[in-house]
């Protein structure tokens, strides 16, 4: 078997202990400001921002390097207004009925409803698809591999880079998605992940009073 085409590994940064402690101390600080904002204004955000943080997140690890996403950053008014509309009506449906007594009374504190104003005013929306399987040359199709992990931490990345930029994003996850890859015209290989709202927070923006875990409640060392 032929090994594959290698190439030198480019040097990291060379830090003490006590260095990379300092820098792993002053991500997380920065990383824990992280909020998710449900009240935006319509001040622009620039497009290179957009396209550099989406570079970003096609840096990330995935399986067999086949790197199976798909980035649509929506700016055009009527596509937000479009993707709104079939936001907020999957969402009234699921308040209504498809959500349980439990998840209702979960999602309480965070003040959330069938309104979704935010995908019209804040200025940008970020689709991401998740490609299931690619088509060969032959026409044949070939399936991903890790497809939800690989798109999750390309998310992640993503989520990330826009919030060491300055800006303020929300994850939204309607259930079901099918009308972004109708509105979007995305392909039938691709699956919609997750919306992403970008921009920046509205003047007297307020978040709910939450508290995140404790390390020794998420992590084990053995």
């Amino acid at each position: 078997m032929t090994s594959p085409p290698t190439e030198p590994l480019a040097p990291l940064p060379e830090y003490s202990d006590a260095e990379r402690l300092v820098r792993i101390q002053e991500f997380t600080t920065g990383i824990r400001r992280r909020r998710t904002v449900r009240d935006f204004s319509d001040r622009p955000v620039d497009r290179a921002i957009i396209e550099q943080a989406i570079v970003a997140a096609g840096g990330a690890p995935n399986g067999a390097n086949l790197q199976p996403w798909h980035f649509v950053a929506v700016q055009d008014p009527e596509l937000k207004r479009a993707i709104r509309l079939a936001a907020e009506e999957e969402e009234r449906e699921f308040y209504s009925s498809r959500a349980t007594p439990e998840w209702i009374e979960d999602l309480a504190p965070l003040g959330t409803d069938a309104d979704k104003p935010f995908l019209e005013r804040a200025p940008w929306l970020i689709a991401i698809f998740a490609e299931k399987w690619r088509q060969l040359p032959n026409g044949a199709r070939r399936t991903n591999y890790y497809v939800p992990e690989s798109v999750g931490i390309a998310t992640g990345f993503l989520i990330a880079a826009l919030h060491h930029a300055g800006l303020a994003t929300l994850t939204h996850t309607p259930s079901p998605m099918g009308f972004l890859q109708r509105i979007l015209e995305r392909p039938p290989s691709e699956k919609p992940f997750l919306l992403l709202v970008v921009g920046h927070p509205a003047d007297g923006a307020q978040v709910p009073v939450i508290a995140k875990k404790p390390l020794d409640a998420i992590a084990t060392f053995r």
